[in-house]
């Protein structure tokens, strides 16, 4: 998806660092600032839209599932691995996952903004992008290798390949 000739990715990371910037800006970095937000971070699940906790990991497992699948079938390095490894491809493969689960952290910034002024009765920036990052875009990470490993495995075993 593009938006205006911007990317996607792009978007996002706009997004981020601007509501990074504005949390900074707006509440400073002191430690008591950090510990709140993780309070309210933790607290969150068993909080009102707590569904999104497990809805949101389970979308990016999903298309984690489905993306480690055509690495399997091209033959692509694991996804992780190409990350944290090779510098060369790294940016590539990160522009990648974003465009892939854009529209998930899309949806888990805006959610999380209103269960901030449902809940608190104010907004964090900073705290809404770390949600998003954390429901959004970590499991995609953590699980497209695996999925693409286990692809590659139940291919051979059903084809009759050796590896």
């Amino acid at each position: 998806m593009r938006w205006q000739g911007i990317g996607l990715p792009r978007v996002i990371g706009y997004l981020a660092l601007s509501l990074i910037a504005a949390g900074i800006i707006v509440y400073g970095v002191e430690l008591a600032v950090v510990q709140r937000g993780w309070e309210n971070i933790l607290a969150r699940p068993g909080k009102s839209f707590g569904l999104r906790f497990i809805l949101q990991p389970a979308m990016a497992t999903v298309l984690a599932v489905r993306e480690g699948i055509k690495d399997a079938r091209t033959g692509r390095p694991p996804y992780l691995w190409t990350v944290l490894s090779n510098p060369k491809g790294r940016s590539a493969r990160l522009h990648e996952g974003i465009a892939v689960t854009g529209k998930i952290i899309l949806a888990a910034i805006v959610i999380d903004t209103i269960h901030q002024i449902v809940e608190f009765r104010a907004f964090y920036p900073g705290e809404a992008m770390l949600v998003a990052i954390l429901l959004a875009f970590v499991p995609y990470l953590l699980l497209r290798g695996p999925a693409a490993r286990l692809a590659r495995r139940l291919h051979f075993r059903t084809s009759g390949q050796v590896k």
